[in-house]
């Protein structure tokens, strides 16, 4: 996957032990996501899924898995 161009946040740091989420487009036109500490873990979804899931963690659906 190294012809896929990642990108991540602009609110992400530079600093080697700062890890994010990385997407890309896939050439099937699938979303792929990454965490930056483990490049070669991939997922790959849709981009109706991931507005899904970007919708239910600003609504807060999720806020009690970190309690």
């Amino acid at each position: 996957m190294s012809h896929i161009q990642w990108r991540k946040s602009s609110y992400s740091a530079d600093a080697p032990d700062n890890a994010c989420v990385e997407l890309a487009h896939a050439p099937d036109a699938a979303i792929l996501l990454r965490e930056s500490d483990e490049p070669r873990t991939v997922i790959a979804t849709t981009p109706a899924a991931l507005r899904a899931l970007t919708r239910a963690v600003k609504a807060g659906r999720f806020d009690h898995l970190s309690r």
